[in-house]
């Protein structure tokens, strides 16, 4: 199987998701749909960090190491990994950045899954932090998805 970027991959399963989210709606409201697909996307996310944390050479994950996955995958990688981002600080128990451009979002947008673009992206991210490691925890005060200018990330590990 070839690795997609999780921006690819996120395009596709946003093609799969549009005419699902689209039915939910017709059925059940806005409301119902949101919360259930945000349910389903949680899982998702679980699913994708615990196989992250178990891929750990000793099967222990901590900050450290939660802090290079994230820059292997979004924060080194530029807008190629999705995001433009400006890191603030990070060490053995926090990681702060703010994302000043994401692509997750624009394509969501470019979609027509505007409306549910923080449900498909935002809310995965604490939900990741959290079944990769229970103790980190994320503090986001704002997001693009939501109309900022910038989301603001704040991880921290509680030991």
């Amino acid at each position: 199987m070839t690795d997609l970027p999780n921006i690819e991959r996120r395009r596709i399963q946003g093609e799969v998701i549009k005419p699902i989210y689209e039915d939910l709606v017709a059925e059940l409201g806005v409301d119902r749909a949101r919360a259930l697909l945000s349910r389903a996307i949680t899982r998702s996310a679980e699913a994708e960090a615990r196989r992250a944390a178990d891929a750990e050479p000793d099967g222990e994950p901590s900050m450290e190491r939660f802090t290079a996955l994230f820059r292997r995958t979004y924060l080194d990688r530029g807008i190629e990994g999705g995001v433009e981002a400006t890191v603030l600080s990070e060490g053995p128990d926090h990681l702060d950045f703010d994302v000043t451009r994401c692509r997750f979002v624009e394509m969501y947008r470019d979609m027509g899954l505007g409306e549910i673009a923080d449900v498909l992206s935002c809310n995965r991210d604490g939900a990741f932090a959290q079944a990769y490691d229970p103790d980190i925890t994320l503090d986001r005060a704002q997001t693009i998805a939501q109309g900022a200018p910038c989301c603001t990330f704040r991880y921290r590990r509680q030991a």
